[in-house]
């Protein structure tokens, strides 16, 4: 007899594991499936082990100019691959442990294996596959396995993966993905990273730290082609000071494999080509959700473009069915998830006042350097929805603290509705601005306006004084600039 839950949950990624905390701490019996590993893609081949390969970058670039710090140290400064590459398996593999805990401490049942919907409110548990780039992994203790069960509410949370061009699929030997750009047995000498998104351009930016010869290859006219048209040139002027080579309005159209090397053929804007080599290329042009095998379409739940097509709560078109996270559709970010899946599931249990997404709201950050962080309109959208805007400007080189860590280039500019004073945006380039964001968040959330952030006393000295400023000079009041 199938085993019954209130809800179960396919995914155990930050969406999934989140959503499966909150739904027991609402006093509903719940399970997650999953196939390979607890934490999903972010905590154990995204997020988490990338933010760990580019601290070490950073201490990397650090003591590269330690001179300028007034320290010497003895010798070159060399990166040793294998020890960088454990450090970031050992991050995994601590917060791993953590999610297996949560779900243990949370009374979740975790059921170990690949799920396929097979009727309403129910589900059947088979083997795992294994998949191409990864290893198998064995089920935790105290797993349920293999068979059938049911739910009331069923919510897919199976992320996402890679997305392949034609003609240029990774093989895992000379074209990588993000899995191998990941854990390599060696640094190439030369790279080409095929997009320049935040997967793109982190590894970009970690390959160029670490010493090798980068060339980015991007279809848009701008790199990180989401983020405001002035952050991104500023971005791209320091990336490229960093010794990144960066071709934009440009596209790989081939790609010849020697025995440990690739040729690529880049078209540029009018028609004209170029040819590269390098010891490895890394498609980053986006990633797709993974729909495929899931009874999706026995059960009639709609699709579009590789994604399951959901309402504000996560509900799809079929009663007692949800998804969430990069499944369900852009933003693909694990913190989207998390929340998406909390607001879907407080809505299945009649929380009061729950409210969808809003999706304007949610930031985006970009770990290279310098970092990348925004959210909300950039100036030209403001501006095609019809705003009439004040935009306010503060550059790093102003800033007290910013000079006193040596990292006095940046930029933080933000975007106000001129008729009512309300924040439209806030974008950011520069040392830790991923850290600062979150304050604009926070008054965007609330709806603050100018009045209430001149009126906010930021910290000295800090970073953070910059985003004050930067409000001040939208509306003709910057003090230290």
């Amino acid at each position: 007899m199938a085993e019954n839950y209130d809800v179960i949950i396919i995914g155990s990624g930050p969406g999934g594991y989140v959503t499966a905390i909150r739904s027991a701490q609402l006093g509903l019996k719940t399970a997650i499936v999953e196939r390979e590993h607890l934490g999903g893609i972010c905590l154990n081949w995204g997020c988490i082990p990338t933010k760990a390969l580019l601290r070490s970058a950073e201490v990397m670039d650090y003591a590269s100019h330690a001179k300028s710090y007034g320290l010497k140290l003895e010798g070159s400064v060399s990166a040793d691959v294998k020890a960088v590459v454990d450090r970031s398996r050992g991050v995994s593999a601590r917060l791993n442990g953590g999610v297996g805990f949560l779900m243990k401490k949370n009374k979740v049942d975790v059921i170990w294996g690949e799920a396929k919907l097979t009727g309403k409110g129910k589900i059947s548990v088979g083997k795992p596959t294994k998949k191409p780039m990864e290893p198998q992994h064995p089920a935790p203790k105290g797993t349920k396995g293999e068979g059938e069960y049911t739910a009331r509410h069923i919510i897919v949370a199976t992320g996402a993966r890679p997305r392949a061009l034609p003609g240029i699929e990774p093989d895992g030997k000379l074209i990588w993905t993000y899995f191998e750009a990941m854990v390599p047995k060696e640094l190439p000498k030369k790279l080409i990273v095929m997009g320049s998104g935040a997967i793109g351009i982190e590894f970009a930016s970690f390959y160029n730290s670490m010493g090798c010869d980068v060339t980015v290859v991007e279809l848009m006219p701008t790199v990180m082609p989401v983020e405001d048209a002035e952050i991104s040139a500023f971005a791209r002027k320091r990336l490229e000071k960093h010794g990144l080579k960066i071709h934009t309005d440009a596209k790989v159209t081939k790609v010849e494999k020697g025995s440990n090397s690739v040729r690529a053929t880049i078209e540029m804007k009018g028609g004209k080509t170029e040819t590269i080599e390098a010891d490895r290329l890394i498609s980053a042009v986006g990633v797709q959700g993974n729909i495929e095998d899931l009874g999706l379409e026995d059960t009639g739940v709609k699709t579009d473009r590789g994604c399951i097509v959901i309402d504000g709560y996560g509900r799809t078109n079929v009663d007692g069915i949800y998804a969430i996270g990069d499944v369900a559709g852009p933003p693909m970010l694990a913190h989207k998830a998390e929340h998406e899946g909390v607001i879907c599931v407080e809505k299945i249990a009649g929380v009061p006042g729950v409210h969808p997404i809003e999706k304007d709201k949610i930031p985006g950050c970009t770990y290279c350097h310098p970092q990348v962080a925004s959210v909300g309109l950039t100036e030209a959208k403001a501006k095609d929805s019809g705003y009439d805007v004040r935009v306010g400007r503060f550059q790093f080189g102003a800033n007290g603290k910013a000079i006193a860590l040596g990292e006095d280039q940046g930029l933080i500019k933000t975007i106000f509705d001129k008729k009512t004073g309300q924040l439209l945006g806030a974008h950011m380039v520069g040392a830790e601005v991923t850290e600062l964001i979150q304050g604009f968040v926070v008054a965007m959330n609330l709806e603050t306006t100018e009045e209430e952030l001149m009126h906010t006393v930021f910290p000295h000295p800090t970073l953070s004084e910059m985003m004050k400023e930067s409000v001040l000079d939208a509306y003709g009041r910057v003090l230290n600039a």
